[in-house]
């Protein structure tokens, strides 16, 4: 008998074809993920690895502009799971953000739906498993947003577009890495650092035998678009191909000031898009190179990923010493001031046709500041945690926004501290209220001793400064108000701050987190709620700015009951078709937009 989660995703599977072929809207694009466990040896050791549909990485999402993404994902796993989209907006759509403040986690040999619209957004991001350290073990693909073919690409169109998913490696399950954490202690170096979830090519003696390694083939003269991800749990890598220069075209779902690098700082959880112009003569294939930075480089030699680029034409293996990363052991302000050259091109378009520079960010008045400062782990009740401002969060049993709609009390407060808390350090489930329409300043004081990056679910942002030492009133005087990157992640150096600007026009509970995997674990994270307050008693208009819970929306906590009773309560394909007959077209595509799950 077909289960009552599996009849719910059909249902809405069917509900969702009617939809598309009636209407001249947004077109539907479909994907099916088996999530599961595989045996590979990425390293020279067999391990557990997650893969999707039994590939490792998963297969890419590729979808345009505006287009409705609807992803069924069977959790084959012994555990809960939640695939998160990293960096895409879901507007009005929090429900499919995959992360435990907005949903409920897939139970094992479950499957769920999700549906998203890459409503106004093009670039380069990608999915992962959310929950206990899963990524520590793979679950992750790439997301490629192309741009609608009537809005111009600020450069001509490339011959291909590679995917390269880089990012450290520990040769331990993900549940062997969270036994770690919870016993207090940390998890040390890294065993090496994947490319495309492949070993380092053999460069020189110390990498053994037998390793397999990403080899990218392409033709002479040509360009191509690299989409790189650094999707590893917390190590800073350095990108760079031998003999080749590195175009910055695009970072996160904006079109940059174009610049040429021969190697970039690229931090955990972060997506930057290259140009590569196969220039050189092919007298031998080249290295592709993702090395460890802000470390000892000598006691961190393995910690360095290898891949090949090879020419049509080329004529041997490639060889040599591996091209140099920066040097700069002594000098902390290089990566930083790299990072401050990433610049916005205000006069491409980016999903819109109007330039990117028509949303004058720097002449919004900021509605409201919070600096939040993270340190080192500390003990919060006899456990190792880490904090933001003092609060190390606690994920909630039941979801935020689907305790709101529910009017369920004492699940959250949305108390989270402006400021550091002076006192001593707290597990709470604290948040922030946001302003729907509110511009927000938000400055990141990292007092710990390494890089962290923080993410911002269902928005980019604008990276207007960052610098080392304390972060101060007198700091805004540095601001980049014209010209500074939007994106999703940012980056901030040890003993420094960066600030960001966010416009809070997307309704709904939303995560900011470290992308640092260990320090995420261990409670470096919080949610900014946004709510309309104009839609209060008219649901018609809320629909404008805030899509309901899914028909298929999952249960747990104080609501698990419902879970319960909608198992209990069969519904057949037959009867759900039969009342499609009776509706208009446009009575269903009203329905389509209150939440009828596809």
């Amino acid at each position: 008998m077909v289960s009552t989660s599996t009849t719910i995703m059909l249902i809405g599977l069917l509900i969702s074809v009617l939809v598309s072929l009636s209407s001249a809207g947004d077109a539907f694009v479909y994907y099916d993920f088996e999530v599961s466990y595989i045996t590979a040896s990425l390293l020279g050791v067999p391990e557990q690895v997650i893969a999707i549909n039994g590939k490792f990485p998963g297969p890419p999402i590729n979808v345009t502009t505006n287009n409705n993404v609807v992803v069924n994902v069977h959790n084959k796993l012994d555990e809960e799971l939640l695939m998160t989209w990293a960096g895409v907006f879901q507007r009005r759509t929090h429900w499919q953000d995959g992360v435990l403040g907005t949903n409920c986690p897939i139970p094992p040999k479950w499957n769920w739906t999700y549906q998203f619209q890459v409503k106004d957004q093009i670039g380069s991001f990608f999915y992962f498993p959310s929950l206990n350290f899963q990524r520590a073990s793979g679950g992750y693909g790439g997301i490629i947003i192309n741009n609608r073919p009537v809005i111009p690409i600020p450069f001509a169109t490339p011959e291909d577009d590679i995917i390269l998913m880089i990012g450290d490696w520990y040769s331990k399950s993900h549940s062997d890495l969270r036994k770690t954490l919870n016993g207090g202690k940390s998890l040390g170096m890294p065993d090496g650092v994947l490319i495309n979830g492949k070993g380092p090519y053999k460069y020189n003696n110390s990498v053994p035998d037998g390793i397999d390694y990403e080899t990218i083939d392409v033709h002479p003269g040509k360009t191509y678009r690299l989409r790189v991800h650094n999707v590893g749990v917390s190590t800073s890598l350095n990108f760079r191909i031998q003999s080749h220069n590195l175009l910055l075209a695009e970072v996160e779902g904006s079109y940059t000031v174009q610049q040429n690098y021969t190697s970039l700082d690229i931090h955990a959880g972060q997506s930057y898009s290259f140009l590569l112009t196969t220039d050189q003569n092919a007298s031998s294939d080249y290295y592709i190179v993702a090395s460890a930075r802000m470390v000892n480089q000598t006691t961190w030699q393995k910690v360095t990923g290898v891949a090949i680029l090879r020419y049509s034409n080329s004529k041997g293996k490639a060889h040599g010493p591996l091209p140099d990363p920066p040097q700069d052991e002594n000098d902390k302000t290089f990566s930083m001031n790299q990072a401050r050259s990433i610049r916005w091109n205000v006069s491409a378009s980016g999903a819109r046709p109007n330039p990117q520079g028509s949303f004058r960010y720097g002449d919004i008045n900021v509605t409201d500041v919070f600096l939040i400062q993270n340190k080192p782990p500390v003990k919060i009740g006899g456990k190792k945690r880490s904090a933001l401002n003092g609060v190390s969060f606690v994920n909630p049993t039941t979801p935020i926004r689907l305790a709101d709609k529910h009017h369920l009390k004492g699940i959250y407060k949305m108390d989270f501290p402006h400021k550091p808390l002076t006192g001593a350090p707290r597990m709470e489930t604290s948040i922030i209220n946001g302003t729907y329409r509110g511009f927000l300043e938000i400055i990141l004081q990292n007092n710990a001793t390494k890089v962290h990056t923080y993410h911002l679910d269902g928005y980019n942002f604008f990276v207007v400064g960052m610098d080392y030492g304390e972060w101060s009133n007198n700091s805004r005087g540095t601001y980049n108000k014209w010209d500074g990157i939007a994106r999703t992640t940012a980056q901030v150096y040890p003993g420094a701050w960066t600030a960001i600007l966010v416009s809070l026009d997307n309704v709904g509970v939303w995560n900011l987190r470290t992308t640092n995997l260990d320090s995420w674990y261990l409670g470096q994270e919080t949610y900014i709620r946004v709510v309309n307050p104009e839609t209060a008693g008219n649901p018609q208009l809320a629909l404008k700015t805030e899509l309901p819970a899914p028909d298929n929306v999952l249960f747990c906590g104080a609501l698990k009951k419902l879970q319960n009773q909608l198992e209990g309560n069969m519904v057949t394909v037959p009867l759900i078709l039969a009342e499609v007959e009776l509706m208009g077209i446009a009575e269903l595509e009203y329905e389509l937009e209150g939440g009828v799950t596809n």
